[in-house]
């Protein structure tokens, strides 16, 4: 008579994603997490946050009605023009924002690993910076820079944001050097290419990730 012990499930395997602005840094943590994946974006949580009824008042309070927009909640566009030209005000805001991210980002990762998610990428712009608040950099098993040319960010910028050319040097002025962040992931994907280009780069990081002796992960 034989038995079957139950099994168990393999731990989810947790990737933290960082790059220059406008490296594709979204489009690599989907291709990293796949179908069966999940991705916590930041950006996307802080959206969610800065659009709540709290979070518009204080806009409004602080900033006046030219930060909201047509539909009365904040306007990203129009904040981000108000606080990067004003360190304080650009800390004000973040401190109303990047609580509430950090509570969900880590709400989400726990039943993520609850439900044993294959892949679980964190695609948090200033993961580095803002790590002794949020402390995601420990929760990694790897850390993967998305790695594109200057020119290359700044004309996808331009193309697919509506910047002004020279507008991600500025504000990549204000975060730790690229050079840093990359020196801090052992591993990089390039993205100066297309899609199809950066879906190679994705499954090369991956597999090398896979064949990593137990005692590396």
């Amino acid at each position: 008579m034989s038995s079957s012990l139950p099994q168990v499930p393999t731990p989810s395997l947790v990737i933290g994603i960082s790059g220059g602005i406008a490296s594709g840094k979204s489009a690599a943590a989907r291709a990293l997490a796949g179908s069966s994946g999940l991705v916590i974006a930041a950006d996307a949580i802080a959206h969610e946050v800065l659009a709540g009824p709290e979070l518009t008042a204080h806009v409004r309070e602080a900033f006046g009605a030219g930060a909201l927009g047509a539909d009365g909640k904040p306007d990203r566009a129009a904040l981000a023009r108000i606080v990067f030209s004003d360190p304080l005000k650009r800390e004000r805001l973040e401190g109303w924002i990047h609580p509430a991210v950090r509570a969900r980002i880590s709400t989400l990762l726990n039943e993520a690993r609850r439900e044993a998610t294959p892949v679980v990428v964190l695609d948090v712009p200033l993961l580095f910076e803002n790590d002794p608040d949020h402390h995601l950099v420990a929760e990694c098993d790897a850390l993967v820079f998305v790695d594109a040319d200057a020119k290359i960010r700044d004309a996808r910028a331009v193309r697919d944001r509506g910047w002004q050319p020279g507008e991600v040097a500025r504000r990549e002025a204000l975060q730790r050097p690229l050079a840093e962040k990359r020196a801090a992931s052992p591993f990089v994907i390039s993205n100066n290419s297309d899609l199809d280009a950066l879906q190679v780069e994705t499954h090369r990081v991956l597999d090398a990730l896979r064949t990593r002796p137990s005692h590396e992960r």
